[in-house]
């Protein structure tokens, strides 16, 4: 698939962009669920884990899934 390990510096999270990109991803994903079914956050995490990885991804040019 051809991954690479890159590190970052630690507190800094400026330089690793897209990791933190998907972090606000999901945040704002169960935030939307949270809001809307007045529940706690982690009876959504399966829903929330299961549309992302089924989700298409501009970055990598398909679904995590996939």
């Amino acid at each position: 698939m051809g991954t690479r390990l890159k590190m970052s510096t630690s507190h800094h999270p400026q330089t690793d962009g897209q990791s933190e990109r998907t972090i606000q991803t999901l945040e704002d994903m169960l935030r939307a669920c949270v809001l809307e079914d007045k529940g706690n956050w982690c009876d959504h995490l399966h829903l929330i884990e299961f549309a992302y990885n089924n989700s298409y991804h501009s970055s990598i040019g398909m679904a995590p899934y996939e």
